[in-house]
């Protein structure tokens, strides 16, 4: 049996946009994509970005809509210095600082930031357990 690989899809507002964001300025490594989509290879899953609206049509639901979608994205890291260098990158990239670096309630140290469509990114570094690939 050949191994899955999750995706989580966002839609976007501005192809163009969000690859410059998340290839130049986070520096996600982008996959060989076709026209109107970017693939980003993210160890072990991918992140698929595609115009909104598109998606949208695709699952017959409205484009339409904002605010908290009940979910939010996770980036794990390996220290907190690294925590403080990538929400710098992703606000230096045009992301929007949500939640400035600091200790997290459940031990941690993390923060938010949103991308130019909103979506809601937490960069967390968790001392108790590496989450990520097996080095």
């Amino acid at each position: 049996m050949k191994p899955r690989i999750s995706m989580v899809a966002l839609g976007v507002a501005d192809l163009d946009l969000s690859k410059q964001f998340y290839r130049d300025g986070l520096g996600l490594p982008m996959m060989n994509s076709p026209p109107g989509v970017a693939f980003f290879n993210l160890d072990g899953s991918w992140l698929g970005l595609a115009q909104r609206d598109e998606l949208a049509a695709d699952a017959t639901v409205s484009p339409e809509g904002r605010g908290y979608a009940a979910f939010n994205l996770v980036h794990n890291v390996a220290s907190e210095q690294e925590v403080e260098d990538v929400i710098q990158q992703a606000v230096t990239a045009g992301g929007r600082l949500v939640k400035a670096p600091q200790k997290a309630s459940w031990g941690g140290y993390h923060a938010y930031f949103k991308d130019p469509d909103g979506h809601l990114w937490e960069v967390a570094h968790n001392p108790f357990a590496w989450i990520g690939p097996a080095d």
